[in-house]
């Protein structure tokens, strides 16, 4: 039976369970590193698991912590807000242009590894050194972007849920502008981008249901044939698939079925893709 065990910062990865240990969600477990051991958390037991494995050769579960375990990880974690400050300096000492985001202790305190972002490749050799002078163990400094950052810091998004990135999503995608435009969103950068700058991932998970709305309903500024005369759509809303008509001056909200009586005289054409920087203010629509 395979187990999914999480660790610090969101890093999930799949054990075998040799031993056939009882184990529960949300219960610890010590596992195979790849050199020495490590500590995580279960995260997810059971056949669904399979369509994860793929041809990964798995590592094993080696045991259930003990009492001197736990007083081990616990400490590790007191370690890593010391190392975080002394790697801090020692950046500031090589003059680096790099931001640490993050430190992990592996639980055998073989290995301790830094995480950290730069706009720019790092060189960090000296720093290496200079770290594993103090610590003595194998150091691993790994460059990150602003998403995993997010991802390992965690946080909570303008809905008020914890982020997408912590809590359910695997990957990241490629996002663009053209996902805010089939949801009728303002090209305001500050309000379609997450707390890492990027935009926001949910503009990408929430698409596939726009696009099959839009299938259905017509899109704004379209032209129609009425009895009142010529009506453009003005709103459409995409959950009650309602459509909001102007003529002349006169606003009316119909259903998707009443629409389908009128003559379709006109519709803009297909908005293209855009990329778009949070750095610049862009003017709401």
């Amino acid at each position: 039976m395979m187990i999914e065990i999480v660790f610090k910062g969101e890093r999930k990865e799949l054990y075998a369970n040799p031993q056939q240990f009882p184990f529960k969600v949300a219960e610890f477990a010590i596992v195979e590193a790849e050199k020495g051991e490590d500590l995580g958390v279960v995260n997810q037991i059971g056949p669904l698991l399979e369509r994860k494995k793929g041809d990964n050769v798995l590592r094993n579960i080696l045991r259930k912590p003990s009492l001197t375990d736990m007083e081990r990880y616990w400490d590790n974690k007191e370690k890593e807000k010391a190392a975080y400050k002394v790697c801090k300096l020692k950046i500031s000492e090589h003059n680096l242009n790099m931001k640490l985001v993050d430190v992990e202790y592996q639980f055998d305190n073989n290995k301790i590894t830094f995480y950290f972002t730069a706009e720019k490749r790092v060189d960090f050799r000296e720093l290496v050194k200079d770290l594993a002078s103090v610590y003595k163990v194998r150091i691993e400094l790994r460059q990150i972007g602003v998403r995993d950052e997010a991802k390992r810091i965690g946080g909570y998004g303008i809905c008020g849920r914890k982020l997408c990135c912590t809590s359910f999503l695997k990957e990241f995608e490629p996002i663009t502008t053209q996902c805010a435009k089939e949801q009728h969103l303002p090209l305001n950068p500050q309000k379609l981008s997450g707390l890492c700058g990027r935009l926001l991932c949910c503009l990408l998970y929430e698409r596939n249901f726009y696009q099959l709305q839009s299938q259905k309903l017509p899109r704004v500024n379209s032209i129609y044939e009425t009895p009142d005369g010529h009506a453009r759509v003005v709103n459409i809303d995409v959950f009650n698939e309602t459509i909001t008509l102007q003529t002349n001056e006169k606003y009316e909200t119909i259903t998707l079925d009443r629409l389908c009586n009128f003559t379709l005289i006109e519709q803009p054409e297909d908005v293209c893709e855009m990329e778009i920087d949070p750095s610049q203010e862009l003017d709401d629509e």
